[in-house]
């Protein structure tokens, strides 16, 4: 069975509650439950989120030793800013698959500019919750 690591970064703890005409009212959990009850195990899933940037980076480098088949990333904010985060999923070997809940390129102007997506194999965005299950899905074929 394939193991993926599933690391969101700030502000996805409050899903629900933060701008629900551009997130959803669901949240960071009903994702997690979705996505499991999609994949009907076929994956095993690790979840990890954190508001703090320095623990996004120790994470992503701790994978880098712990035999996942891929790791997805919704870095949050931190995609439009974090070279820091950009650097560390470059060491990785494995697909690195950015996910986005909502559209970057139909909000703001600044959150056009991906720097963390410059180190992953591939994005999905725009497609709410299902992002996280067709990133996924994309690693078990």
């Amino acid at each position: 069975m394939k193991k993926f690591l599933i690391i969101n970064g700030p502000n996805l703890n409050m899903l629900g509650q933060r701008e629900p005409e551009v997130y959803g009212s669901e949240t960071l959990d009903d994702i997690k439950k979705f996505t499991e009850a999609k994949l009907q195990g076929q994956a095993a899933l690790e979840w990890f989120q954190t508001n703090l940037e320095g623990e996004l980076v120790n994470r992503i480098q701790q994978a880098h030793s712990q035999h996942y088949d891929a790791l997805i990333i919704n870095p949050g904010g931190y995609s439009h800013t974090s070279v820091a985060i950009h650097d560390a999923l470059k060491i990785l070997k494995i697909p690195v698959i950015e996910v986005h809940l909502s559209q970057v390129y139909k909000r703001e102007e600044f959150r056009h500019t991906l720097l963390t997506a410059k180190a992953a194999t591939a994005i999905m965005g725009g497609l709410g919750k299902q992002s996280y299950y067709i990133a996924i899905y994309s690693q078990l074929q």
